[in-house]
Protein backbone atom coordinates (compact mmCIF):
# COMPACT_ATOMS: atom_id res chain seq x y z
CA UNK A 1 0.00 0.00 0.00
CA UNK A 2 1.42 3.34 -1.05
CA UNK A 3 1.78 6.13 1.50
CA UNK A 4 0.82 9.76 0.98
CA UNK A 5 4.53 10.65 1.12
CA UNK A 6 5.17 8.46 -1.93
CA UNK A 7 2.43 10.17 -3.92
CA UNK A 8 4.01 13.56 -3.18
CA UNK A 9 7.43 12.24 -4.24
CA UNK A 10 6.11 11.00 -7.57
CA UNK A 11 4.28 14.27 -8.24
CA UNK A 12 7.51 16.22 -7.66
CA UNK A 13 9.51 14.04 -10.06
CA UNK A 14 6.75 14.06 -12.70
CA UNK A 15 6.40 17.84 -12.57
CA UNK A 16 10.13 18.61 -12.48
CA UNK A 17 11.19 15.80 -14.89
CA UNK A 18 14.40 15.78 -12.91
CA UNK A 19 15.37 13.72 -9.87
CA UNK A 20 17.80 16.43 -8.78
CA UNK A 21 15.29 19.28 -8.91
CA UNK A 22 12.57 17.13 -7.35
CA UNK A 23 14.92 16.15 -4.51
CA UNK A 24 15.71 19.83 -3.87
CA UNK A 25 12.00 20.65 -3.90
CA UNK A 26 11.31 17.86 -1.39
CA UNK A 27 14.36 18.76 0.74
CA UNK A 28 15.81 15.25 0.50
CA UNK A 29 18.79 13.52 -1.08
CA UNK A 30 18.53 12.28 -4.67
CA UNK A 31 19.40 8.57 -4.18
CA UNK A 32 16.53 7.88 -1.70
CA UNK A 33 14.13 9.63 -4.09
CA UNK A 34 15.27 7.47 -7.01
CA UNK A 35 14.78 4.39 -4.89
CA UNK A 36 11.31 5.62 -3.80
CA UNK A 37 10.16 5.93 -7.42
CA UNK A 38 11.40 2.40 -8.19
CA UNK A 39 9.38 1.11 -5.20
CA UNK A 40 6.27 2.90 -6.51
CA UNK A 41 6.70 1.32 -9.95
CA UNK A 42 7.19 -2.07 -8.31
CA UNK A 43 4.05 -1.57 -6.25
CA UNK A 44 1.83 -0.64 -9.21
CA UNK A 45 3.51 -3.21 -11.43
CA UNK A 46 4.36 -0.99 -14.40
CA UNK A 47 6.82 1.66 -15.55
CA UNK A 48 5.68 5.22 -14.89
CA UNK A 49 8.61 7.31 -16.14
CA UNK A 50 10.38 7.41 -19.48
CA UNK A 51 14.09 7.68 -18.69
CA UNK A 52 17.56 6.89 -19.86
CA UNK A 53 20.26 8.87 -18.09
CA UNK A 54 17.54 11.34 -17.11
CA UNK A 55 13.75 11.60 -16.96
CA UNK A 56 12.38 12.41 -20.40
CA UNK A 57 8.66 12.09 -19.78
CA UNK A 58 5.83 9.98 -18.39
CA UNK A 59 4.43 6.78 -19.80
CA UNK A 60 0.70 6.49 -20.48
CA UNK A 61 0.37 4.74 -17.13
CA UNK A 62 2.49 7.48 -15.55
CA UNK A 63 0.17 10.22 -16.82
CA UNK A 64 -2.82 8.45 -15.32
CA UNK A 65 -0.97 7.83 -12.06
CA UNK A 66 0.02 11.53 -11.88
CA UNK A 67 -3.60 12.63 -12.21
CA UNK A 68 -4.74 10.18 -9.53
CA UNK A 69 -1.82 11.08 -7.26
CA UNK A 70 -2.71 14.77 -7.45
CA UNK A 71 -6.33 13.95 -6.67
CA UNK A 72 -5.29 11.78 -3.73
CA UNK A 73 -3.00 14.43 -2.24
CA UNK A 74 -5.60 17.15 -2.77
CA UNK A 75 -8.28 15.11 -1.04
CA UNK A 76 -5.93 14.31 1.83
CA UNK A 77 -5.09 18.01 2.25
CA UNK A 78 -8.78 18.87 2.18
CA UNK A 79 -9.54 16.21 4.78
CA UNK A 80 -6.95 17.77 7.08
CA UNK A 81 -8.27 21.30 6.55
CA UNK A 82 -11.91 20.28 7.03
CA UNK A 83 -10.99 18.42 10.21
CA UNK A 84 -9.11 21.45 11.52
CA UNK A 85 -12.11 23.67 10.75
CA UNK A 86 -14.38 21.22 12.49
CA UNK A 87 -12.16 21.35 15.55
CA UNK A 88 -12.36 25.14 15.44
CA UNK A 89 -16.13 25.07 14.98
CA UNK A 90 -15.94 26.52 11.44
CA UNK A 91 -18.35 24.03 9.88
CA UNK A 92 -22.10 23.57 10.03
CA UNK A 93 -24.65 26.23 9.15
CA UNK A 94 -25.26 29.92 9.71
CA UNK A 95 -28.75 31.43 9.64
CA UNK A 96 -28.77 35.05 8.48
CA UNK A 97 -31.58 37.57 8.37
CA UNK A 98 -31.42 41.02 6.82
CA UNK A 99 -33.51 44.14 6.28
CA UNK A 100 -34.58 45.03 2.76
CA UNK A 101 -32.61 48.28 2.85
CA UNK A 102 -30.35 49.40 0.04
CA UNK A 103 -27.44 49.66 2.46
CA UNK A 104 -27.76 45.97 3.34
CA UNK A 105 -28.05 45.04 -0.33
CA UNK A 106 -24.84 46.97 -0.99
CA UNK A 107 -22.86 45.18 1.72
CA UNK A 108 -24.31 41.70 2.09
CA UNK A 109 -23.46 40.25 -1.36
CA UNK A 110 -19.75 41.00 -0.94
CA UNK A 111 -19.68 39.52 2.56
CA UNK A 112 -21.43 36.36 1.38
CA UNK A 113 -19.11 35.95 -1.61
CA UNK A 114 -15.93 36.24 0.47
CA UNK A 115 -17.29 34.14 3.32
CA UNK A 116 -18.17 31.29 0.97
CA UNK A 117 -14.69 31.40 -0.52
CA UNK A 118 -13.02 31.03 2.86
CA UNK A 119 -15.58 28.85 4.63
CA UNK A 120 -17.11 26.63 1.96
CA UNK A 121 -18.05 24.01 4.58
CA UNK A 122 -20.50 26.40 6.25
CA UNK A 123 -24.03 26.28 4.86
CA UNK A 124 -25.70 29.69 4.71
CA UNK A 125 -29.44 30.15 5.18
CA UNK A 126 -30.77 33.62 4.25
CA UNK A 127 -34.09 35.31 4.98
CA UNK A 128 -35.26 38.89 4.56
CA UNK A 129 -37.11 40.30 7.57
CA UNK A 130 -37.86 43.54 9.37
CA UNK A 131 -35.76 44.58 12.35
CA UNK A 132 -38.50 43.54 14.78
CA UNK A 133 -38.85 40.14 13.10
CA UNK A 134 -35.12 39.62 13.24
CA UNK A 135 -34.89 40.37 16.95
CA UNK A 136 -37.69 37.89 17.60
CA UNK A 137 -35.88 35.27 15.51
CA UNK A 138 -32.63 35.83 17.41
CA UNK A 139 -34.41 35.45 20.74
CA UNK A 140 -36.21 32.29 19.58
CA UNK A 141 -32.89 30.89 18.25
CA UNK A 142 -34.29 30.74 14.72
CA UNK A 143 -31.47 33.00 13.50
CA UNK A 144 -27.79 33.43 14.35
CA UNK A 145 -27.05 36.87 12.91
CA UNK A 146 -29.14 39.75 11.64
CA UNK A 147 -28.56 42.91 9.62
CA UNK A 148 -30.84 45.32 11.48
CA UNK A 149 -31.55 49.03 11.63
CA UNK A 150 -30.56 50.63 14.91
CA UNK A 151 -31.12 52.08 17.42
CA UNK A 152 -32.63 49.03 19.07
CA UNK A 153 -35.19 49.68 21.77
CA UNK A 154 -35.67 47.34 24.74
CA UNK A 155 -32.99 45.01 23.43
CA UNK A 156 -30.49 44.73 26.26
CA UNK A 157 -30.11 41.01 25.47
CA UNK A 158 -28.98 41.70 21.90
CA UNK A 159 -25.46 42.72 20.88
CA UNK A 160 -25.46 45.11 17.92
CA UNK A 161 -22.41 46.42 16.09
CA UNK A 162 -23.04 49.49 13.95
CA UNK A 163 -21.52 48.78 10.55
CA UNK A 164 -21.99 52.15 8.90
CA UNK A 165 -24.09 55.26 9.19
CA UNK A 166 -26.15 57.04 6.57
CA UNK A 167 -28.24 60.22 6.71
CA UNK A 168 -31.94 60.53 5.89
CA UNK A 169 -33.06 62.86 3.11
CA UNK A 170 -36.51 63.93 1.95
CA UNK A 171 -38.21 62.09 -0.92
CA UNK A 172 -41.16 63.84 -2.58
CA UNK A 173 -43.00 63.71 -5.90
CA UNK A 174 -40.98 65.44 -8.61
CA UNK A 175 -43.87 67.83 -9.35
CA UNK A 176 -44.22 68.82 -5.68
CA UNK A 177 -43.93 72.55 -5.02
CA UNK A 178 -41.03 71.94 -2.58
CA UNK A 179 -39.07 70.08 -5.26
CA UNK A 180 -37.92 73.40 -6.72
CA UNK A 181 -35.77 73.97 -3.62
CA UNK A 182 -32.28 72.45 -3.50
CA UNK A 183 -32.44 71.94 0.26
CA UNK A 184 -35.32 71.66 2.66
CA UNK A 185 -35.70 72.45 6.28
CA UNK A 186 -37.35 69.55 8.07
CA UNK A 187 -40.07 71.94 9.26
CA UNK A 188 -40.97 72.56 5.59
CA UNK A 189 -42.51 69.07 5.64
CA UNK A 190 -45.00 69.93 8.41
CA UNK A 191 -48.56 69.44 7.19
CA UNK A 192 -47.50 67.18 4.32
CA UNK A 193 -48.98 63.67 4.09
CA UNK A 194 -46.27 61.26 5.28
CA UNK A 195 -45.63 57.65 4.30
CA UNK A 196 -43.61 55.71 6.88
CA UNK A 197 -42.80 52.17 7.95
CA UNK A 198 -44.75 50.90 10.99
CA UNK A 199 -43.30 51.61 14.39
CA UNK A 200 -43.72 47.97 15.42
CA UNK A 201 -41.33 46.83 12.67
CA UNK A 202 -38.53 49.30 13.33
CA UNK A 203 -39.26 51.15 16.57
CA UNK A 204 -35.80 52.65 16.98
CA UNK A 205 -35.58 54.45 13.65
CA UNK A 206 -39.29 55.29 13.70
CA UNK A 207 -38.85 56.98 17.08
CA UNK A 208 -35.77 58.80 15.80
CA UNK A 209 -37.79 60.29 12.91
CA UNK A 210 -40.71 61.28 15.16
CA UNK A 211 -38.33 62.89 17.64
CA UNK A 212 -36.57 64.84 14.87
CA UNK A 213 -39.91 66.15 13.63
CA UNK A 214 -40.80 67.14 17.19
CA UNK A 215 -37.56 69.11 17.46
CA UNK A 216 -38.51 70.82 14.20
CA UNK A 217 -41.84 71.84 15.75
CA UNK A 218 -44.40 69.41 14.35
CA UNK A 219 -45.84 65.91 14.46
CA UNK A 220 -45.88 64.17 11.06
CA UNK A 221 -49.27 63.43 9.53
CA UNK A 222 -48.90 59.75 8.64
CA UNK A 223 -51.42 58.71 5.96
CA UNK A 224 -49.93 55.38 4.91
CA UNK A 225 -47.56 52.75 6.31
CA UNK A 226 -45.56 50.12 4.42
CA UNK A 227 -42.80 47.73 5.45
CA UNK A 228 -40.62 48.00 2.34
CA UNK A 229 -38.96 51.26 1.25
CA UNK A 230 -39.41 50.25 -2.38
CA UNK A 231 -43.17 50.19 -1.81
CA UNK A 232 -43.12 53.58 -0.08
CA UNK A 233 -41.11 55.18 -2.88
CA UNK A 234 -43.49 53.78 -5.48
CA UNK A 235 -46.35 55.46 -3.64
CA UNK A 236 -44.36 58.70 -3.42
CA UNK A 237 -43.83 58.61 -7.19
CA UNK A 238 -47.61 58.26 -7.48
CA UNK A 239 -48.07 61.53 -5.60
CA UNK A 240 -49.46 60.08 -2.37
CA UNK A 241 -47.16 62.02 -0.06
CA UNK A 242 -43.56 62.39 1.15
CA UNK A 243 -41.13 60.33 3.18
CA UNK A 244 -37.57 60.22 4.48
CA UNK A 245 -35.10 57.75 3.02
CA UNK A 246 -31.35 57.22 3.01
CA UNK A 247 -28.78 58.93 0.83
CA UNK A 248 -27.95 55.47 -0.48
CA UNK A 249 -31.46 55.03 -1.85
CA UNK A 250 -31.40 58.60 -3.19
CA UNK A 251 -28.12 57.98 -5.00
CA UNK A 252 -29.77 55.16 -6.95
CA UNK A 253 -32.36 57.60 -8.29
CA UNK A 254 -36.04 56.88 -8.84
CA UNK A 255 -38.30 58.05 -11.66
CA UNK A 256 -40.97 60.48 -10.51
CA UNK A 257 -39.20 61.34 -7.21
CA UNK A 258 -37.04 64.27 -6.13
CA UNK A 259 -34.60 63.79 -3.26
CA UNK A 260 -33.54 66.75 -1.14
CA UNK A 261 -31.02 67.22 1.68
CA UNK A 262 -32.45 68.32 5.01
CA UNK A 263 -31.13 70.96 7.39
CA UNK A 264 -32.28 72.90 10.42
CA UNK A 265 -33.70 71.73 13.75
CA UNK A 266 -33.91 67.96 14.17
CA UNK A 267 -31.29 67.18 11.51
CA UNK A 268 -29.25 65.34 10.54
CA UNK A 269 -31.30 62.20 11.15
CA UNK A 270 -28.97 59.23 11.24
CA UNK A 271 -29.69 55.81 9.76
CA UNK A 272 -27.50 53.01 11.12
CA UNK A 273 -27.13 49.51 9.75
CA UNK A 274 -25.98 47.10 12.47
CA UNK A 275 -25.04 43.45 12.82
CA UNK A 276 -27.03 41.86 15.66
CA UNK A 277 -26.52 38.58 17.51
CA UNK A 278 -27.10 37.00 20.91
CA UNK A 279 -24.62 34.14 21.07
CA UNK A 280 -21.02 33.69 19.96
CA UNK A 281 -19.39 30.81 18.12
CA UNK A 282 -16.36 30.44 15.82
CA UNK A 283 -18.64 30.65 12.78
CA UNK A 284 -20.44 33.75 14.05
CA UNK A 285 -17.12 35.39 14.97
CA UNK A 286 -15.68 34.63 11.51
CA UNK A 287 -18.71 36.08 9.72
CA UNK A 288 -18.78 39.15 11.97
CA UNK A 289 -15.08 39.83 11.39
CA UNK A 290 -15.51 39.63 7.63
CA UNK A 291 -18.59 41.88 7.79
CA UNK A 292 -16.69 44.52 9.78
CA UNK A 293 -13.90 44.53 7.21
CA UNK A 294 -16.31 44.86 4.27
CA UNK A 295 -18.28 47.61 6.02
CA UNK A 296 -15.08 49.56 6.67
CA UNK A 297 -14.11 49.22 3.01
CA UNK A 298 -17.59 50.36 1.96
CA UNK A 299 -17.39 53.50 4.08
CA UNK A 300 -13.90 54.26 2.76
CA UNK A 301 -15.35 54.42 -0.75
CA UNK A 302 -18.00 56.96 0.30
CA UNK A 303 -16.19 60.28 0.81
CA UNK A 304 -19.54 62.10 0.91
CA UNK A 305 -20.50 60.35 4.10
CA UNK A 306 -18.94 62.17 7.02
CA UNK A 307 -20.64 60.04 9.62
CA UNK A 308 -18.14 57.53 10.97
CA UNK A 309 -19.12 53.88 11.28
CA UNK A 310 -18.52 52.57 14.77
CA UNK A 311 -16.61 49.31 14.60
CA UNK A 312 -16.70 48.06 18.18
CA UNK A 313 -19.52 45.91 19.53
CA UNK A 314 -22.25 47.66 21.48
CA UNK A 315 -25.04 46.19 23.50
CA UNK A 316 -28.66 46.86 22.73
CA UNK A 317 -28.69 49.23 25.68
CA UNK A 318 -25.80 51.25 24.22
CA UNK A 319 -27.70 51.67 20.97
CA UNK A 320 -30.93 52.73 22.56
CA UNK A 321 -32.29 56.15 21.72
CA UNK A 322 -31.33 58.73 24.27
Amino acid sequence: MLELRQFRQFIAVAEELSFRRAAERLHMAQPPLTAAIRKIEAEVGTRLLERSNRVTGLTEAGLIFLEEARRTVSQADRAIQVTKRAGQGLVGSLRLTFVGASSAHDLLPRVLKNFRKRHAEVELELRQATTAEQLAALRAERADLGFVVSPLLDAEDITAEVLFTDVLVAALPEDHSLARLKRLCLSDLAGEPWLLYPRREGPGLHSRVIEACSQAGFTPWIVQEAIQMDTILSLIAGGLGITLTTRTFAAEGRRGISFRELYGAGTPIRYELALAYRSRSPVIEAFAAMTRAEAKATMAKRPGHNERARQGPSSGRALRKR
